[in-house]
Parts: C-alpha cells; sequence; structure tokens
C-alpha cells in the first residue's frame, strides 16, 4: 500500500496536485485502497473509487485538466484494460442489435433528470459561446449557426440523426419554416419530444440510421456520432448520402480526439455510454471520402468546457431531489462525468467537430456564415 501512494503521490505531483492539501484541485484521500485500485485499472479505478467515496476533490474539473495536461494517463497502462481494447477491436459494439442499449442505458434514465440538467430547449450537445453569457443563450445560438450552415429555407424537409428530445426541430420549424423528421434509440426522447412538439411539421421515429432510405432537402446530426464507431463509421456516411437531396447539405457534429485509437475511456463506457467510440478527424475523412465533398469544418471544442460546467452548475442545484431518487452513487457518478469531461475539454484531449458536407461541391464554392452578436436574438424577434 506504501508503494502504490509514493508511486500516486509522485505522478500527481507533475501535474502540482497533493494528497489532501489545501488546494480545491487537491485529492482528500478517505480509503488507501484507491492507491492500489489506481494503478491496477487506471481511469476505470479512479472512477469507482470516487463513486464508493474512496475520495474527494472540491474542484474536479480542474483537477483533470491538470491530470490531462500532464498526460498522467499515458504512465497508467494496467494489463486489467486489456480486454476492453480488445472488445473493440475484435467486435462490432455498436452493431444494429445494440444499437439501442445507450437509449436504454443513458437518455431513458429519466427525463426529470435532464430537464433539471439542460436549458430550456434541452439541447444535450455543445453550445457556442462566442457572443454567449448563459447557456440558454448559447444553446440557441448553435442551433441558429447550424440552420444558417444548412442554409434552410421555408418548405425543406429535413432529416435529423440522433434527435434527442427534438431541440433543432423544434427552432428550425418554428424560425424557419421547415419539416423536420427526427430518429432517436431513446423512448423516454420520443415521448417528451413528441408533447414539446405538439402542433409543428415533426415527425418523431424510433429508429436505427441504418434502416433510413428516403430523401431529405438538408439533413443534421448534433452529437451522435459518438455513439456509431470505427466498424460502421462508412454504413452511417452511406445512410446520409442515400438520403440527401442532390443539392442539399449535410451537417455533421461530434466530439472528437486528437488520437487515432479505437475504444474509449473505459469507466465511460461502463457507466455512461455504453459501446461508445469518439473518431479522430481522419477517420471522418476516410470514412466520407468518394461520398461526399466536405465543405467545412468547424472546430469550437473549447466551448464545452463552459457547457459542461453550466450543466454541472444546474445539476448541483438539483442534487438533493436527484440522491433522493436515484441515490448518493449516482449524484457522484454524474458529477464525476460532468466535471472530469469539463477538465477534459478544458485541456483541449477533446475537440467538438462541425462537418458540412455536399454531394459533388457547392458551386462557386461554401460560405460558412460568421454569427453576429445579435444574430440568434435578432431571428427570435
Amino acid at each position: 500500500m506504501t508503494n502504490s501512494r509514493t508511486f500516486v503521490t509522485e505522478l500527481l505531483e507533475q501535474a502540482d496536485i497533493a494528497i489532501n492539501g489545501s488546494r480545491p484541485w487537491d485529492l482528500q484521500v478517505h480509503d488507501e485502497s484507491m492507491f492500489t485500485d489506481i494503478l491496477a485499472r487506471g481511469n476505470l479505478g479512479l472512477g469507482e473509487s470516487y463513486m464508493a467515496g474512496a475520495w474527494d476533490c472540491t474542484q474536479l474539473d480542474e483537477l483533470f485538466h491538470r491530470l490531462i495536461r500532464a498526460k498522467l494517463h499515458e504512465q497508467i497502462r494496467p494489463s486489467r484494460l486489456l480486454w476492453h481494447h480488445l472488445k473493440s477491436r475484435l467486435f462490432n459494439l455498436q452493431s444494429k442489435s445494440r444499437a439501442f442499449e445507450v437509449g436504454q442505458r443513458h437518455y431513458d434514465i429519466g427525463n426529470p433528470l435532464y430537464q433539471a440538467m439542460l436549458d430550456s430547449r434541452m439541447v444535450y450537445t455543445c453550445g457556442y459561446w462566442h457572443h454567449a453569457h448563459s447557456l440558454e443563450q448559447a444553446q440557441e445560438h448553435k442551433l441558429e449557426l447550424v440552420c444558417q450552415k444548412l442554409q434552410l429555407q421555408p418548405g425543406m424537409r429535413v432529416l435529423d440523426i440522433g434527435c434527442g428530445w427534438g431541440s433543432f426541430m423544434q427552432y428550425a420549424a418554428e424560425r424557419y419554416g421547415v419539416e423536420c423528421v427526427g430518429i432517436t434509440v431513446s423512448k423516454e426522447q420520443t415521448e417528451l419530444g413528441r408533447q414539446r412538439c405538439q402542433g409543428l411539421p415533426i415527425e418523431f421515429r424510433l429508429q436505427d440510421y441504418r434502416e433510413l432510405n428516403e430523401s431529405f432537402d438538408a439533413i443534421v446530426s448534433l452529437g451522435m456520432f459518438e455513439h456509431v464507431g470505427q466498424r460502421n463509421y462508412r454504413t452511417y456516411m452511406q445512410a446520409a448520402k442515400r438520403c440527401l437531396a442532390p443539392n442539399g447539405l449535410f451537417l455533421m457534429h461530434t466530439i472528437g480526439r486528437n488520437r487515432d485509437r479505437k475504444g474509449t475511456d473505459p469507466w465511460i463506457t461502463k457507466y455512461i455510454f455504453p459501446n461508445g467510440e469518439l473518431p479522430c478527424l481522419a477517420h471522418i475523412d476516410e470514412a466520407s471520402r468518394d461520398l461526399f465533398c466536405a465543405e467545412d469544418i468547424h472546430n469550437f471544442g473549447a466551448d464545452y468546457d463552459p457547457t459542461l460546467m453550466a450543466w454541472y452548475h444546474n445539476f448541483a442545484q438539483h442534487e438533493d431531489e436527484i440522491r433522493a431518487d436515484k441515490g448518493d452513487t449516482f449524484v457522484r457518478m454524474w458529477r464525476y462525468y460532468l466535471l472530469s469531461c469539463a477538465g477534459a475539454f478544458r485541456a483541449r484531449d477533446l475537440q467538438v467537430w462541425q462537418w458540412v458536407f455536399s454531394h459533388h461541391g457547392v458551386s462557386g464554392g461554401y460560405q460558412r456564415p460568421v454569427l453576429s452578436s445579435d444574430a440568434a436574438d435578432a431571428q427570435a424577434l
């Protein structure tokens, strides 16, 4: 135990993190078995020991920012995690038969949790903070930016792959007069989305993207590609290809990573997003090659830090009622999820990309819209 504690202490010193120190990002250790657990199981051991109450930290987001910037995770490669990486290489963890698992285990855990955490439109993807001063404004600006990038016009028929609770479709239908079809693998999202979008030309479907085969003037996919998996990237792009009208635009918004590797964080996979996998730029380029012309690639990954912190602020305001409903272990798990991800985006280890595709290239060239400080607010009026 002493050797494990010494080794972990020396590692943390490289990131200016202390054991039982006085700064908000220092670890407060309650059970010293956590040191052995971390060395044996890496990120999985770190997350599970936090869930069990073995340690605490006042500012988890800054702890992870420091851990990741110092690349300490690269110095711990426990052999017990080998199976996690082998699974992603040997099996299609995002096959059609598994497609609805993430819906059941993440999105269907209860709409009240997401209603408490998200903005009023229930946008569960990164906001656009370039001119925004609140979560509400950042999400509205993001939706407006997407609509402008797609060059939406009244009467268009738009497909939303991974539509969530319908936030984009509702915005686009109300502001741009379009008709929308949204697909999701979550029953809870479908039911609440239909209630929220009553009276609008919006259709919700509980459907896998591989089943799509009809024409749309524009296609959008916000935060769904993370659930597709490398073995299915080409299939996903082919589905978008066959559904996009000849002169249409396809916008794909996804979290991405800097390195080309299979699998994802084992704690996130086990507790938050089963079977998830983050792409790198090369994966998307290869999957779309000879199918689409990439008109625009926009990275605003740094904006996910304030988005996640805003979600955590909302979550923290409802912790007591969430704890009463789901228990303290869930509260610690969800806090760890939001704040560890905020730290990762702050460290620029993770990115957010919006790709805009066309079939053969926009005649005369595609121009990315520039959202002015009051563009979305003016549109709302």
